[in-house]
C-alpha cells in the first residue's frame, strides 16, 4: 500500500485520503439537506387560508413599548412593557399582555401574562394551576 506525502506533518494512504474527501463532501451537503427539510416542514405547516392583519399598532419608546396586533383569523395580541429601576444594577423590563387564538376545536383560548424579573407568568382558563 503506497503513501502520499501531503505536508511536512501529514502522511496519508490513498484509502484514508479518499475517506477524508468523501467525508468533506457529506459535510458540505448537510446544510443543504437541513435547509430543504426545514422548507418542506414550513410549507406543509402553512395555513390553508390567507390570514390578513386587521390591526397593527405599536409605540416604542426608550423606557418601554406597547402594541396591539389582530389578524383576520381571530388571533389577538396586546402587550405593554416598561423599564423598571432605570440606571441601576436592578434595571429590568416588565411586560404585561395577553393573546388569544381560535383552537382547532373551535374554542377561543386567551392567555394573560406578566413577564418580569420573576419570569413568565401565564394565566388562562385552559392552563393548569399549581
Amino acid at each position: 500500500m503506497g503513501c502520499e506525502y501531503k505536508s511536512q506533518f501529514e502522511w496519508r494512504t490513498p484509502q484514508v485520503q479518499s475517506t477524508v474527501h468523501q467525508s468533506n463532501r457529506n459535510m458540505k451537503c448537510t446544510p443543504v439537506i437541513i435547509c430543504l427539510s426545514l422548507c418542506l416542514v414550513l410549507c406543509s405547516a402553512a395555513p390553508s387560508a390567507d390570514v390578513e392583519t386587521v390591526q397593527n399598532n405599536a409605540d416604542v419608546k426608550p423606557d418601554g413599548y406597547n402594541f396591539v396586533l389582530e389578524t383576520s383569523d381571530g388571533t389577538k395580541r396586546t402587550e405593554e412593557a416598561i423599564l423598571k429601576n432605570i440606571g441601576t444594577e436592578n434595571e429590568a423590563i416588565s411586560v404585561k399582555g395577553s393573546y388569544s387564538y381560535l383552537g382547532p376545536d373551535g374554542v377561543t383560548y386567551t392567555v394573560n401574562f406578566v413577564a418580569d424579573e420573576n419570569g413568565f407568568q401565564p394565566e388562562g382558563a385552559h392552563i393548569p394551576r399549581e
